[in-house]
């Protein structure tokens, strides 16, 4: 079963959500990776605004294609998630909600993901053409000259995603390895 929650989120809301459940976004989710992470991050410590209100805020991380005539925004598939880790402790305890990307997040993430409640959700990697149906408006409202890496806001209507780390510490990548070396352990037994 997926659930349907609206960006920007609460606290309610980001404390229901588990590792492992699938989520329909709709509302705003902004975009921004590593340049645009870090000239936040900088505004942030020189007691500057950051270019929009981060409070409840979910950002995706993710480099689109070009739009074709007639369309939004071309292929948004995710990118690594990784790279903004050095920058996403601090964003989150500025008051960032969510993030969206793929690959695992650092233990320094996980923590402040827990302390500020938030929560880390992955999106399908090589699906861009087909996460992009559901973005219904893109528009650059920061860094304008980085190009794809611009921050850009995008209106979202059931935006899939799977929750991989949530505001209690759970972590779906984690549980899914566990059970893999688990089951792994038992075969071996078996065939002893």
């Amino acid at each position: 079963m997926q659930k349907k929650i609206t960006s920007p989120l609460d606290d309610k809301t980001i404390e229901e959500l588990k590792a492992g459940d699938q989520v329909l976004i709709s509302g705003v989710i902004y975009v921004g990776r590593d340049t645009a992470h870090k000239r936040i991050t900088e505004a942030l410590e020189r007691g500057e605004e950051p270019p929009f209100d981060i409070r409840g805020q979910t950002i995706y991380y993710m480099g689109p294609s070009p739009a074709k005539p007639g369309e939004v925004i071309g292929a948004a598939g995710p990118t690594t998630s990784g790279r903004m880790d050095s920058y996403s402790p601090r964003l989150i305890a500025a008051g960032l909600k969510v993030m969206i990307g793929k690959g695992i997040r650092s233990a320094e993430v996980k923590e402040a993901i827990v302390k500020h409640k938030g929560a880390y959700l992955a999106a399908i990697g090589g699906a861009g053409a087909l996460i992009a149906r559901s973005i219904k408006k893109a528009d650059v409202v920061a860094y304008e000259e980085l190009g794809a890496e611009a921050v850009r806001r995008l209106e979202v209507e059931d935006f899939p995603a799977t929750v991989v780390n949530d505001a209690r510490g759970g972590d779906l990548y984690e549980e899914g390895m566990a059970k893999y070396r688990k089951k792994a352990g038992e075969t071996k037994g078996d065939e002893i």
